[in-house]
């Protein structure tokens, strides 16, 4: 425990806070362990992704209306509404599709024509928009809104002939109900690429003002463009993309490599000029779409990395790795080229029988909830760049089991120190997986190693779960002088989170 000594100038600068670095973006009793501030030694120890549950009545929805020419790769925005009490999705089919409907759909396959060997041109991009009770079971009302092959029986809730290179409308939205907004008729945000990155409001997420561009940001914006106010930093954040090209090696042309990009605003009108803040480390696992949002002291991102065999683009594939930031401007990846969201394998590779997220799959937000967090993302059942039918669809995860650290040996627990504490210690609680006959103890030790108190085991998988001592926890109620570090030993026991409480 001789270790310990050295903390002490460390806790003294801790002291001035009562989390442990933490910023104020949420209630900071709750601390991830995926946040390296947090711990402060690991021992046989390993940091790993939690696990996702893929919902049984998936596919969701898909392409079943004739305004849904190609959904491609959905770019969903899916919350619920507790005013509402509903579940709402915004997302962005290509109404029109040239490549797709100038072909017949019997010739509509890899191996009879190649889907970019069609003309790009007569492409249209909408904002569609979905509800359901349950999250599960999904309408498409008739909205009466905007006018489609010549009647207005649809539900998109916004087109148009912006032109954004390749296709018109607006690209990858992001839509949200700003509940941090005064103005009753800005409500409702998307943020978007029109003829350049742009802007909207809404009173209902229904009718939507005339888009205001937004040149100073100067981002391509051609992936799932993601905005949110960042309650911590006191402004809105804006996560799209930059790109550039280097030459194909081994092949003709030049290959695009894709950048994810940060812009920043305090009224959601004026941005910052886009920058760079994570890209892939080669050029065949490129960053395509990030969606980003705060929890537990902390932001995560839903990755979406496109794998590339070689440097073509044949055969590619999409799946969601996890990051995440102190403050959006630095990232770090957990588990690196793991996904985290994964395709679905097929026993058979035959175009037209493969899983429905075979080929790729796009995160929006996740949906929080008391016993889970759902986990909505778009899925397509063939390759990226070529014909493919694309759903909605849901993953489930269990409550902050973004990433926790597990045992690397079994021959000894895992045990992991974290930095100098606050508060009542006496409340303090954790959230944990346990397998039979594992365990989580914890001990309260001071800056000279001294054991302060003792926990009962955890025995058995919990969420925020109080602990209970063995010892009188009498003065652990507040102990708020920065002067005390819990120590966590695992055995078959996989930690994600601990919370302290500041209520006694």
């Amino acid at each position: 425990m001789k270790y310990y000594l050295y903390l002490l100038l460390i806790a003294c600068i801790l002291t001035a806070y009562s989390c442990i670095g933490q910023n104020k973006q949420t209630s900071c009793s709750k601390y991830l362990l995926l946040d390296n501030r947090v711990t402060e030694q690991v021992e046989n120890a390993k940091l790993t992704l939690g696990t996702i549950k893929k919902h049984p009545a998936n596919p969701l929805f898909g392409e079943d209306k004739p305004w849904e020419t190609r959904l491609d790769n959905v770019y969903a925005n899916v919350s619920y509404d507790e005013e509402d009490r509903l579940y709402k999705c915004w997302y962005s089919p290509f109404t029109v599709d040239d490549r797709t409907t100038l072909i017949e759909e019997n010739r509509r396959h890899p191996f009879y024509t190649g889907y970019l060997q069609t003309s790009p041109e007569g492409r249209e991009m909408a904002v569609c928009y979905a509800t359901s009770k349950d999250g599960l079971k999904w309408d498409k009302p008739e909205l009466g809104l905007i006018e489609f092959e010549g009647n207005k029986n649809n539900n998109i809730v916004m087109g148009g002939r912006h032109f954004t290179g390749a296709y018109y409308g607006p690209h990858g939205a992001s839509v949200f109900k700003d509940l941090h907004e005064s103005d009753p008729a800005k409500r409702y945000k998307m943020f978007f690429r029109g003829t350049e990155m742009a802007v909207s409001f809404s009173a209902d997420g229904l009718h939507w003002s005339e888009a205001i561009d937004c040149p100073k940001m100067d981002a391509l914006g051609d992936t799932h463009n993601i905005a949110f106010w960042a309650p911590g930093l006191d402004k809105y954040i804006g996560i799209s993309r930059l790109k550039y090209h280097v030459p194909a090696i081994g092949g003709e042309g030049k290959m695009g490599i894709r950048q994810v990009a940060r812009t920043e605003s305090e009224d959601f009108v004026n941005w910052t000029k886009a920058k760079v803040v994570l890209e892939g480390s080669d050029p065949l696992k490129q960053t395509h779409d990030m969606v980003v949002f705060p929890t537990g002291g902390v932001y995560i991102g839903l990755l979406g990395v496109m794998e590339f065999i070689d440097y073509s683009n044949y055969n590619v594939k999409q799946h969601i790795e996890l990051a995440w930031s102190p403050d959006t401007k630095t990232w770090y990846r957990i588990e690196e080229g793991k996904p985290f969201i994964d395709n679905s394998p097929a026993e058979k590779e035959h175009f037209g029988y493969t899983p429905y997220d075979f080929g790729t799959a796009f995160a929006a937000a996740p949906v929080f909830l008391e016993d889970e967090i759902r986990l909505y993302y778009g899925a397509c059942d063939w390759y990226f760049f070529d014909w493919r039918k694309a759903y909605l669809a849901l993953a489930t995860l269990r409550l902050d089991g973004w990433a926790g650290y597990e045992q690397i040996s079994t021959d000894a627990p895992a045990v992991i120190t974290t930095k100098a504490v606050t508060g009542d210690l006496a409340s303090l609680s954790i959230t944990a997986d346990v397998q039979n006959g594992g365990s989580v103890i914890v001990t309260v030790v001071d800056e000279y190693g001294e054991e302060l108190a003792h926990s009962e085991p955890i025995d058995n998988t919990v969420t925020s779960a109080r602990i209970k001592w063995k010892d009188d926890v009498k003065g652990l109620e507040s102990m708020n002088d920065g002067k005390v570090w819990l120590i966590f030993s695992l055995t078959n026991a996989k930690l994600y989170a601990f919370q302290i409480s500041s209520e006694n």
